[in-house]
């Protein structure tokens, strides 16, 4: 009997999801805002692509990664599911070495879907992230590859990290 009560809990908070998020604006290319040094990055050229999908079972195409320190790295997100963003939308959000991503897909539940699940109170904790996006939809962010370390790599959408996250080894 819970089967029934829990698919039809998950049905309503997709649907409220759409319904809230029907009329928003969609924001720029990054859902964290950059300093005006860091948006000229954007037109040099790369030293590295990476690209990620994420789909509609909740997966990124990739686990890990490895770039150098220094480098400057354009990472491609698309989104190759069908669903609705409401339901079943995607990010990447790369998360700065020691950050406990539990903790941060946490908060971003509480950030709510008007903030494309980014919680303004740990911006700190991000190194770089993509905005979410729906099906079909695809963004490219530039950023430098910061010190040695393992980074670790997460969708916000609620829910999600547990299945879509990774490892970004910088040596």
């Amino acid at each position: 009997m819970k089967r029934p009560i829990q698919l039809i809990t998950c049905l309503s908070v997709a649907f409220a999801l759409k319904a809230a998020t029907a009329n928003e604006p969609e924001k720029g290319v990054n859902a964290i805002e950059k300093p005006a040094a860091e948006s000229k990055e954007k037109e040099e050229a790369a030293d590295i692509e990476v690209t990620i999908t994420g789909n509609d079972t909740m997966q990124y195409d990739k686990k890990a990664f490895t770039i150098e320190t220094g480098e400057k790295v354009k990472l491609t997100f698309k989104n190759v599911g069908k669903l609705p963003k409401a339901a079943m939308g995607h990010n990447v959000v790369i998360l700065k070495k020691g950050t406990n991503k539990v903790a941060y897909a946490t908060a971003a539940i509480t950030a709510g879907p008007a903030a494309d699940y980014m919680p303004a109170a740990n911006k700190k904790d991000v190194l770089v992230a993509t905005k979410m996006l729906g099906p079909g939809e695809e963004v490219s962010v530039v950023f430098t590859a910061p010190a040695p370390g393992l980074y670790d790599y997460i969708c916000t959408f609620p829910g999600h990290y547990a299945l879509m996250n990774g490892v970004m080894t910088v040596k």
